[in-house]
């Protein structure tokens, strides 16, 4: 994992809770049960080759199956996951019902050593969440990303 990139979109709307983020519950076994730093910013792998923005704008749309919002982009720069992984997102102001969000799916072996192979959801759920509740949730390090959008939002 180490030395891998990801890159992704964080949507953002405000309401009359204030701004609110879109984040996704991380699919598979190991998140089933998590609410604490299982959430997400829709987000993926890129080579080397392909451009940061391209990547995001490629992997919002595999990840909820909707094609990602025009819009300005904001770059919220970039963060270094514990296990090694550096996360580059933008955020993009839109609106979009995340119950039409169809997620993308991976397959793992399931049980371990059972040698079966099952398909999970890449995204379980996906939700709005004000910028208070989704430090919360969301994976430690990507909190970086919703204090970077709260000082240019305001």
């Amino acid at each position: 994992m180490t030395g891998a990139r990801s890159a992704g979109l964080l949507l953002f709307r405000r309401t009359g809770q204030g701004v609110e983020v879109l984040l996704g519950h991380m699919g598979g076994p190991f998140f089933a049960r998590r609410e604490s730093g299982a959430w997400t910013v829709p987000k993926g792998e890129y080579d080397p080759g392909e451009p940061a923005w391209e990547a995001a704008r490629r992997e919002f749309g595999e990840e909820l199956g909707l094609p990602p919002p025009d819009g300005e982009a904001l770059p919220l720069g970039e963060v270094r996951q514990s296990g090694g992984k550096t996360v580059t997102v933008w955020a993009v102001e839109a609106d979009l019902d995340p119950a039409t969000a169809v997620p993308g799916t991976f397959e793992m072996e399931w049980p371990p050593r059972s040698g079966r192979l099952r398909e999970f959801p890449e995204l379980d759920r996906v939700a709005w969440f004000t910028l208070d509740r989704a430090r919360e949730v969301i994976v430690s390090a990507q909190s970086a990303f919703l204090d970077r959008l709260a000082e240019h939002s305001d």
